[in-house]
């Protein structure tokens, strides 16, 4: 039985080409200032001990996740992968979906936002700011209501672009921050520092197999992710 904190029950995909991992949102997927072990680490010891392979392992990181994030992270074994999917990021191939919880209610519950953004590196934090403002980046993205609670609300979201903190940024300016994402405006923390926002699945044609690969990742284990996740069940 595979311990829930072990690399390979974080596994939700591998073949020769790709490893995708459902990250914690406790995990940082490359390494930053705290010197924590980053999870592009640990995926490359599981794959020296695995395959018994001498020397340096190869292990592209074609995407990443903010740290308080949880779900899918794809990783590139060969080089040849990682030159094709960054294609396929580039060229707007990969679909991305997300799931989060707010607590205010969206209106209207299905919609398309399209914002500039500008990063602050100080504060490690995007703005919206108007069209043409310098270092603005075109952030697009849409979402729909998927399910109600007593207190908190499901959203679905498609990403169109890739910006820093771009559901979070967007989502709060919209009126519906993220649940425990004080930086951008909720008004408590999540017990365990995460944020509600999953990376829920992935779909792109494989970049050696030239087949189309959906791969989904299962919620955090609490009771409000369970209640969502059993809503979308029944």
């Amino acid at each position: 039985m595979k311990d829930d904190r072990s690399i390979e029950s974080k596994i939700l995909y591998e073949d020769n080409h790709l490893i995708i991992i459902n990250k914690s949102s406790s995990d940082i997927v490359q390494g930053d200032k705290t010197d924590d072990e980053p999870l592009s680490e640990v995926v490359k010891s599981y794959l020296k001990v695995k395959y018994n392979k001498p020397g340096e392992v190869f292990l592209g990181v074609v995407h990443r996740l903010d740290r308080p994030v949880s779900g899918v992270v794809i990783f590139a074994k060969t080089s040849k992968a990682l030159s094709r999917m960054n294609e396929l990021l580039r060229n707007n191939e990969l679909q991305k979906t997300y799931w989060a919880i707010t607590a205010q209610k969206p209106d209207p519950e299905q919609n398309t936002l399209h914002d500039f953004l500008k990063k602050n590196e100080t504060q490690n934090k995007s703005y919206i700011v108007k069209p043409g403002v310098q270092g603005a980046k075109e952030a697009k993205l849409s979402y729909k209501l998927l399910a109600r609670g007593d207190r908190y609300y499901l959203l679905e979201i498609a990403l169109h672009t890739g910006r820093h903190h771009q559901i979070r940024a967007q989502l709060a300016h919209n009126g519906t921050p993220i649940k425990g994402d004080m930086k951008y405006g909720f008004p408590t923390s999540n017990k365990d520092g995460s944020i509600s926002l999953h990376a829920r699945s992935v779909s792109f044609i494989h970049p050696i197999k030239k087949e189309l690969l959906t791969v989904s990742a299962p919620t955090p284990k609490d009771s409000l992710w369970n209640y969502f996740l059993e809503t979308q069940q029944n």
